[in-house]
């Protein structure tokens, strides 16, 4: 992969990334630091990244690692990251409605957000959707049917859940 063409994968796919990761982890300051962080090692693995089937999938799933692993060290640490260094990145705000879904998203558990997240706001099928998380396609599908109803649930309160179900 040419410099041109990274720089082009870069920019097509920077912005989709983070909306992605920012769904799965409810931070954007953090998902924009895991992307770039993962673009940074998708550089330094352009030869894998070319034999790559989905390169855009190996840039998430480094992100989405990342992340992981800067909320168990700050866990263990037990003290909040120093957000005051460096200067903040200035972009447009989310419409409600995003706000509310990515707050309804955080109330899931992470196996389920992060399927809705690849399946519903990435467009994976749940075949691809279980080969990138490592889990089976029916769990997938488990994950997916759960974490719906729960977010129809808490993203529409007023909703009768048991309407049309016969036996309630």
């Amino acid at each position: 992969m040419t410099e041109d063409e990274f720089d082009e994968f870069y920019s097509t796919s920077f912005g989709r990334l983070t909306s992605q990761l920012y769904a799965m982890i409810g931070s954007r300051d953090e998902a924009q630091e895991c992307v770039q962080e993962a673009f940074a090692r998708a550089w330094s693995h352009r030869r894998k990244l070319e034999r790559a089937e989905h390169p855009e999938a190996w840039v998430r799933t480094t992100a989405y690692r990342l992340a992981v692993s800067r909320w168990r060290r700050t866990r263990l640490a037990g003290r909040a990251r120093d957000r005051s260094v460096g200067s903040p990145v200035s972009t447009a705000g989310p419409d409600e409605n995003h706000v509310a879904l990515v707050a309804a998203l955080r109330q899931l558990p992470e196996p389920q957000r992060r399927a809705l997240v690849l399946h519903h706001l990435c467009d994976l099928p749940v075949d691809e959707v279980a080969q990138e998380t490592g889990a089976p396609a029916g769990t997938v599908k488990a994950r997916l049917s759960r974490g719906r109803a729960t977010l129809l649930a808490l993203l529409d309160p007023d909703q009768d859940l048991t309407e049309g179900v016969t036996g309630v």
